[in-house]
């Protein structure tokens, strides 16, 4: 039984969780130093509700990064299915592109201190980043130079494009994503300047 149709209180806490939620990635993609209290307003629910569920602001932010984090996880395993290296790998960031997971992670970087789960998560991530380029750089598809950071960069290229219609947002950034799926192809010249260093952009996650 899905948690949100468990009966009584337990499934209007449940519910409740997926509104705050909702509410909180609306809310801090505007403004990450907005106060709780605008969650629980646009949420509809009281502050007690919110603060039963979520003891603090950084608490929240840490559940909403560490929820993009393991849908970033979800579609690289699920890429890991695919016999085809190049198809693994783009189809995999067409999903990420989708789910749009870059655009809130990104966005609070550095406003909460991340959990010893979430950085073992982090290193399952890359790993399977890693596996996925190894795999397309043996299909003969991917670039010689393109390397595992580089990908984490194209992702967050796609999740700066937004306007305010939702709809015309996929269609841009599926479309930007075509040109830089592109890029990282074989066959073209080498790219500038060297690649991101494993780690080099860390620094932006530290509580600032």
């Amino acid at each position: 039984m899905p948690e949100t149709a468990l009966p009584g209180r337990r499934g209007q806490a449940a519910r409740n969780d997926v509104v705050i939620l909702d509410a909180a990635r609306q809310v801090f993609l505007v403004d990450p130093k907005a106060p709780i209290s605008h969650v629980a307003e646009r949420a509809g629910v009281g502050i007690s509700a919110l603060y039963r569920r979520y003891p603090s602001k950084e608490v929240l932010l840490c559940r909403l990064c560490h929820d993009g984090l393991r849908t970033y996880i979800s579609e690289a395993e699920a890429a890991a299915d695919e016999p085809d290296g190049w198809a693994a790998l783009t189809g995999f960031l067409g999903r990420v592109v989708d789910a749009d997971v870059h655009s809130l992670t990104v966005h609070l970087a550095g406003t909460f201190t991340p959990t010893p789960d979430m950085g073992a998560d982090a290193q399952r991530a890359n790993q399977l980043t890693r596996d996925l380029v190894e795999r397309a750089r043996e299909s003969g598809r991917l670039r010689h130079d393109a390397v595992a950071e580089d990908l984490g960069m194209v992702l967050e290229c796609c999740a700066a494009i937004r306007v305010d219609d939702q709809e015309r947002t996929a269609q841009l950034r599926r479309r930007y994503l075509a040109l830089l799926v592109e890029g990282l192809a074989a066959g073209g010249p080498d790219l500038p300047g060297p690649p991101p260093r494993p780690g080099e952009m860390n620094g932006r996650w530290r509580p600032s």
